[in-house]
């Protein structure tokens, strides 16, 4: 199985950016898809966007404009640009892959949005 590894959050200001990473312990790219997503405190866990088999990536809705998804093909990392970062970006941020029939989800990792 593939394990996941997020890193770089903490705490950040308002209107700042931050960029999280995902690590998979094998090669992804162009094998399977790679999605972010986050979970605010007393909320469901809402999928933002994902690095996809092509190459190409999509975004929800919501996301479009706020969230940048990338990947390093040498390092096996997925990278998430939060932009113009704002205190309901504050959630848990989580990377998720799948290999049929099962999901596999990092730990996460908290990012904090205060002034």
């Amino acid at each position: 199985q593939v394990q996941l590894v997020e890193s770089g959050g903490g705490l950040v200001q308002p209107g700042g950016s931050l960029t999280l990473s995902c690590t998979a312990s094998e090669n992804i790219f162009g094998r399977y898809a790679v999605d972010w997503y986050r979970q605010a405190p007393g909320k469901a866990r809402e999928w933002l966007g994902g690095l996809y088999v092509s190459g190409n990536t999509g975004y929800a809705d919501s996301a479009r404009g706020h969230f940048t998804i990338s990947g390093d093909t040498t390092t096996n990392t997925v990278y998430l640009q939060i932009n113009n970062l704002k205190p309901d970006d504050t959630a848990i941020y989580y990377c998720k892959t799948h290999r049929h029939p099962a999901n596999y989800w990092g730990l996460g990792t908290q990012v904090t949005v205060t002034s």
